[in-house]
């Protein structure tokens, strides 16, 4: 299981992807703001979104799971 982790301290501005979809490395999972500034998170290898762990709207830290792909 491969975890998604926030690179930075945000909020979540838009979840790109729902549980199930098959995502590629490299693309976009959610975009966070901070400063406002919108900062893209990607997907640093192949699989599929098992489980999100956030919502548009919720704030992140710091290293904080976004999401887990197998």
């Amino acid at each position: 299981m491969t975890k998604i982790e926030a690179g930075m301290a945000g909020s979540v501005w838009k979840v790109l992807v729902k549980e199930g979809d098959k995502v590629a490395a490299g693309q976009d999972v959610i975009i966070l703001e901070s400063m406002k500034m919108e900062i893209p998170v990607s997907t640093e290898s192949d699989g599929t979104i098992v489980k999100l762990h956030v919502q548009e709207g919720d704030f992140v830290n710091d290293n904080d799971i976004i999401a887990e792909l197998e």
